[in-house]
């Protein structure tokens, strides 16, 4: 099983809801590496590295915050980088 990468951008109410320390959290239980970031125009931008099933139970994981609503997220593979950490971006 190899590893993949995607980048994520979710809309909805994603900021101002703890959802990077959820995502960060998230990440180190799952083994996942890669970054998140909130954007200007209100949407968090993320990329995942991991195995598929970790990256998905990390989404899942995410989705369950309690103020967290995602409305909708666009998707895109990416070639892994071989990124070991997971971290918040400023």
């Amino acid at each position: 099983m190899e590893k993949i990468r995607r980048h994520y951008i979710f809309y909805g109410r994603v900021q101002g809801v703890g959802f990077r320390y959820r995502a960060r959290a998230s990440a180190d239980s799952y083994g996942v590496s890669g970054w998140v970031r909130n954007l200007s125009d209100g949407t968090v931008e993320m990329e995942a590295e991991g195995y598929e099933e970790s990256i998905d139970k990390m989404i899942q994981s995410i989705e369950q915050g309690r103020y967290v609503v995602i409305e909708n997220l666009r998707v895109k593979e990416t070639k892994p980088t071989g990124e070991r950490y997971f971290r918040i971006l400023d």
